[in-house]
């Protein structure tokens, strides 16, 4: 009977936790929101060429209109990608987004690069970067190249140093489980997921590098886990809304 009561108020002030956390979310949700409107009509009134980083977090880009889920800093405008932008149609020229496409589930991704093709201009680019599927698999293999090996090592070395065998395993399994990831692309299902929301001209590439000079030289990401190790894993999908 203790133990009954005990679990009913445990359970009771978990919830209450639950419930003061989401209030202070919702908070803060609303004064982002309030703030965002006049930052958002700044930049669209300043710029000429109109471009939208989508989870910036920390990499803000000059000259473009940087926004994020939880923004860090006041450069930073608050935008939830899973829900209708708070955009016109045809407002932007191009959109990015760096290792964030990988931390929403496929449908919600799928909203996420709709709303992209609504708010583009025709002939507007979007731009991609997310860990690549293929890449990370071909890592479970008997015949491991060097450039494979030293990755793993790297990977373990950095974010599993307990780990002594079937390093190709974890290193894997690291990849679906940590940082908040819901779905990791290869290149047919990146190609399938923007052709389905609109865009043509489909083209793919390693991280800086873009037929495009306004795309070129945008992601940081190997600022954090090298360049070497971004190189190697990441892959980098441009898109564009055709002219009617």
């Amino acid at each position: 009977m203790i133990g009954s009561e005990y679990l009913k108020r445990s359970q009771f002030f978990i919830g209450m936790a639950k419930a003061l956390r989401g209030l202070k979310r919702d908070t803060y949700v609303l004064i982002w929101t309030i703030k965002r409107n006049r930052k958002i009509a700044d930049y669209l009134k300043t710029q000429r060429v109109k471009k939208l980083q989508l989870g910036a977090s920390d990499h803000v880009l000059d000259d473009w209109l940087n926004s994020d889920i939880s923004p860090h800093s006041k450069s930073v405008v608050y935008l939830d990608a899973t829900k209708q932008f708070p955009f016109s149609d045809g407002t932007f020229h191009y959109i990015v987004g760096e290792h964030m496409i990988e931390h929403l589930e496929y449908h919600a991704a799928g909203v996420m690069l709709r709303e992209c093709f609504r708010i583009l201009e025709p002939g507007g680019r979007v731009r991609f970067a997310t860990p690549d599927l293929q890449v990370l698999l071909a890592l479970y293999s008997k015949d491991q190249t060097e450039t494979q090996r030293k990755y793993i090592d790297w990977a373990v070395a950095r974010f599993m140093p307990e780990v002594r065998e079937c390093k190709d395993v974890f290193v894997i399994n690291n990849f679906f489980r940590s940082w908040g990831h819901c779905f990791l692309y290869d290149q047919q299902t990146l190609y399938y997921a923007l052709y389905a929301s609109g865009f043509r001209d489909i083209r793919f590439y390693k991280p800086g590098c873009s037929e495009d000079p306004t795309l070129r030289n945008l992601e940081s990401h190997g600022k954090e886990i090298g360049e070497d190790q971004n190189q190697f894993e990441t892959i980098v999908v441009e898109g564009r809304k055709e002219s009617r």
